[in-house]
C-alpha cells in the first residue's frame, strides 16, 4: 500500500465529528486549514502528483443520492470518499476536478442509513440478475479506491460490517491496490472485490502509482480464502499494435489460469469495458504523462461521443469495436473458459 503521509489536511467544520478528529490525529505534523467546501479547494501551488501525495481533505457528504447502475452493481451508493492516491491516465474522476486529492467523508453513519432506507424500498426477495442472484448490490467505490481508503479511516471497515450483516444488501468495488490489512476482516461473501487487470507493460504506463498487475493477480486467492467474493475487471481494454493487444491479453489470461486455485476460479467472473477517453484529460496528459497518450488517443480508431456531463469523449469506432468485442470474447473462451463475462461493452 502507498505510504500516504499528508503534509496538509484541509477540512470543513462539519467534518470534524469524532471520526474526523480521529483521522486528523493520525497526522499530528501536518498543517491544517479549514475550508468552506470540500469540493472547492484553494490553489495549492502543487503539481498533479504532489497534491495526491501531500494533501488530505475531510468533508461531509451532503448530497446522498443512490443511483441506478445495472452493470457492476444494481446501484451506486453515496460516495465514502473521492479521489485516489493513484494517477491513472484515463481516470474519469480526475477529469471532473482541477485538483483531486483524497477526500474522506466522515458522516459514514448517515451514508449507511441512506442505503438502508433505499434497499428497503426494493422488492424482496430480489429478482435474480447478472449483478447477483440473491442480494441488492451497491458499488461503494465509484469515485475512489476503497483499498486505499480502508487504511485511512475506520469508517470503511464499519461499512464492510454494515453490508456483511445486512439481510438484503451486498457491497462491491473495483481496486488497483492490494491492502492486505483487509484480509483480517471476514466479509462472509458479502463484499465483492474486483481487481482491475490489463497487460502488465500497459498498466505500468497508464496505471500510474498503483500496485502491479502481478501483485493484484497474486492477491486473488488470498482474498477469496479470507471470505471475499473476488471478480476481475478487464478495464479499460486498450487496443494497440495491430494484433499485439490480442497476444498480450492471451498471455494475461494464461497467467490467471496458472495462478488461480480451482475454488477461486469457480466463483470468479469478469467485467469488460473498452476504453473511453476524454478531450480535457488528453490535453492534461500531454503535460503530465505524454507517453500514455500514444496508447489512449488514437483518432484513426476512435469516434467522438458527447458525455452525459457535456464533455467530449472519444471511444473506439462502433464498427471496429464490435469486432474487438468479438475477439475478446473468443480469447476468453479459448484461454479461461471458466470465467463468465458478466457484461462487455
Amino acid at each position: 500500500m502507498p505510504d500516504f503521509k499528508p503534509s496538509l489536511v484541509l477540512y470543513t467544520a462539519d467534518a470534524l465529528n469524532e471520526r474526523g478528529e480521529a483521522i486528523m490525529s493520525q497526522y499530528p505534523e501536518a498543517e491544517t486549514l479549514q475550508v468552506a467546501q470540500h469540493n472547492r479547494l484553494p490553489e495549492l501551488g502543487m503539481n498533479y502528483f504532489k497534491v495526491k501525495s501531500d494533501v488530505l481533505v475531510l468533508g461531509k457528504l451532503k448530497t446522498q443520492d443512490v443511483k441506478w447502475s445495472g452493470r457492476s452493481s444494481d446501484y451506486i451508493a453515496p460516495s465514502l470518499a473521492n479521489g485516489c492516491f493513484g494517477g491513472c491516465a484515463y481516470c474519469y474522476v480526475d477529469r471532473h476536478k482541477k485538483i483531486n486529492p483524497i477526500t474522506l467523508f466522515t458522516n459514514v453513519e448517515e451514508i449507511m442509513a441512506t442505503v438502508d432506507r433505499h434497499v428497503h424500498t426494493l422488492a424482496w426477495p430480489k429478482p435474480a440478475n447478472q449483478t447477483d442472484p440473491t442480494y441488492w448490490t451497491y458499488d461503494i467505490g465509484c469515485n475512489s479506491d476503497i483499498s486505499v481508503d480502508y487504511g485511512l479511516s475506520d469508517g470503511i471497515r464499519q461499512v464492510f460490517e454494515f453490508y456483511r450483516d445486512h439481510p438484503r444488501a451486498k457491497a462491491t468495488f473495483a481496486t488497483k491496490f492490494v491492502n492486505r490489512d483487509m484480509l483480517e476482516f471476514d466479509p462472509q461473501g458479502k463484499v465483492r472485490i474486483r481487481f482491475s487487470l490489463m497487460p502488465s507493460h500497459v498498466s505500468k504506463l497508464v496505471d500510474v502509482r498503483t500496485d502491479s498487475i502481478e501483485k493484484r493477480i497474486a492477491a486473488i486467492n488470498d482474498f477469496y480464502e479470507a471470505g471475499y467474493e473476488v471478480h476481475v475487471n478487464f478495464s479499460p481494454v486498450i487496443v494497440y499494435g495491430g494484433k499485439q493487444w490480442r497476444d498480450d491479453y492471451r498471455d494475461l489470461f494464461r497467467q490467471l489460469d496458472e495462478q488461480l486455485r480451482p475454488e477461486a476460479k469457480a466463483q470468479l467472473k469478469c467485467e469488460v469495458i473498452f476504453l473511453t477517453h476524454n478531450q480535457w484529460q488528453h490535453q492534461a496528459n500531454l503535460a503530465i504523462n505524454p507517453k500514455a497518450e500514444e496508447l489512449l488517443w488514437v483518432p484513426e480508431l476512435q469516434e467522438n461521443k458527447r458525455s452525459q456531463y457535456g464533455g467530449w469523449n472519444i471511444r473506439y469506432d462502433h464498427q471496429l469495436k464490435a469486432k474487438m468485442v468479438e475477439v475478446f470474447e473468443q480469447l476468453v473462451g479459448q484461454e479461461i473458459p471458466w470465467c463468465e463475462i458478466r457484461y462487455i461493452f
